[in-house]
């Protein structure tokens, strides 16, 4: 399955539109990560373990993106898009959501 941030593939005409598919993750990071991510705040620097969970959050949400656009017989998802939100309580949770195009190329 190819996936694409651009409407189109070059070299791979669109045969057929499939409708909007989307994938979501809620993940919580946990309180050694926020203290370790404070500190590196106050020193500078780049928070490592955040942007693994960030990392992990955009693959779950793309696996389940590529999964629902195989269940209706797509061959490929272009025009997607990648939203990173912060939710729950004091924004504890980081929510992932991803949506494009499936297609049949």
């Amino acid at each position: 399955m190819l996936l694409s941030t651009t409407p189109t593939i070059e070299g791979h005409p669109i045969r057929e539109y499939k409708g909007v598919v989307t994938g979501e993750t809620i993940i919580g990071a946990n309180f050694v990560k926020d203290f370790m991510a404070g500190i590196r705040d106050i020193f500078g620097g780049r928070s490592g373990s955040y942007e693994k969970v960030l990392r992990e959050a955009k693959d779950t949400a793309l696996q389940e993106l590529e999964q629902r656009a195989a269940e209706i017989g797509a061959t490929a998802v272009v025009g997607i898009d990648i939203d990173y939100e912060t939710v729950g309580q004091s924004g504890s949770m980081l929510m992932v959501a991803v949506s494009g195009t499936a297609v049949v190329l």
